[in-house]
């Protein structure tokens, strides 16, 4: 089953390279939406992927 798993960033430079690596991970382009106003990074894959994704989210936010 899939999931929509959401990342919401500081700024565009963060969801861009976030949704770069995503793209680079093997994600199809058609289930990474990047809306660049929002600074926001939604993705579609399958549960078992959840946590790989989390993990892309994750090293993009500034700490």
């Amino acid at each position: 089953m899939n999931k929509t798993i959401n990342g919401s960033y500081d700024n565009h430079d963060q969801a861009k390279n976030t949704w770069d690596d995503l793209i680079a991970t093997g994600i199809p382009r058609d289930n990474i939406y990047l809306d660049e106003e929002a600074k926001l990074v939604k993705v579609i894959v399958p549960e078992e992927t959840e946590r790989e994704v989390r993990e892309i989210f994750d090293r993009h936010r500034l700490h």
